[in-house]
């Protein structure tokens, strides 16, 4: 498990959970199930966390999270992730998908891809990029940069991910040699 990794920061959320909002998790999880919002629906638990108890981000997730957890859910694997973003009608997007990840897990047996709901992250010492279905015509990889290159292709962005730019993808055709140059900067950046 690396420094970043979202198990670590899940644990690191959940062990100043008491101290920070006066619940433990299992008190929180407790409360999600008395306040009638499905502990399944995760969406809907993490909106009612923010308005009704006004908690932060990661706390709202790591409850919600667990909520599901104890009412059967199980967390899908990376592979599981990356097939319910590229379902349905963002399934014609899937190549353009697989075209950046063959990129970017190309650039050295440091990078690691995980998962998650609505982007797919790319870490190598820290996250490096991020790709995202953003629309039914298009992919965003998201990249983070300390010093962007000079590139028509960048947009400034706060996400997907820890993304400082991205880069709209609509064809695997369309990760060029410069996009291609784009995304190594990030990795050597993120090392």
């Amino acid at each position: 498990m690396t420094s970043g990794s979202p198990e670590r920061m899940m644990g690191a959320v959940t062990a100043s959970m008491a101290e920070r909002t006066g619940r433990t998790l299992d008190e929180w999880v407790l409360a999600v199930e008395d306040s009638g919002v499905d502990a399944l629906d995760q969406k809907a638990v993490r909106a009612w966390l923010k308005e009704a108890h006004g908690l932060g981000q990661n706390t709202q997730w790591a409850i919600a999270f667990e909520a599901a957890r104890r009412h059967g859910w199980v967390e899908p694997d990376v592979e599981g992730y990356i097939a319910g973003q590229y379902a349905g009608a963002k399934a014609p997007l899937r190549p353009t998908f697989d075209r950046v990840r063959e990129l970017l897990t190309s650039f050295g047996d440091d990078v690691t891809v995980e998962g998650r709901g609505g982007y797919t992250p790319f870490v190598r010492r820290r996250q490096f990029a991020a790709v995202a279905a953003s629309t039914r015509t298009r992919v965003d990889l998201g990249l983070r940069f300390a010093d962007a290159p000079t590139s028509a292709l960048l947009v400034a962005s706060k996400g997907p991910g820890q993304s400082t730019h991205k880069v709209g993808l609509a064809a695997p055709e369309d990760v060029t040699p410069e996009v291609e140059a784009l995304a190594r900067a990030a990795w050597e950046q993120n090392g």
